[in-house]
């Protein structure tokens, strides 16, 4: 039981790690300089940051819950 805890977790941190890079690779091509004002790089860097972890992590969720929910499909029938 314990071992199917770990393997859960290794999974569940390995998808995270990831996703969020795959995010922070699609959201860096991306120009956002007109978005935000000029001499306001590290408010920009952060916002940018943040919204990376939480993309990343929302879809590694979902690919996650999308996992199990097909393994439990064998208890259907």
């Amino acid at each position: 039981m314990e071992q199917y805890f770990a393997e859960e977790a290794i999974l569940s941190m390995t998808s995270h790690l990831i996703f969020i890079i795959i995010t922070w690779r699609v959201l860096q091509s991306i120009n956002f300089d007109a978005l935000f004002r000029k001499n306001k790089v590290f408010e920009a860097r952060a916002l940018l940051i943040i919204v990376t972890i939480a993309l990343g992590t929302t879809v590694s969720n979902f690919f996650l819950d999308f996992i199990k929910w097909s393994n439990s499909l064998i208890y259907l029938f």
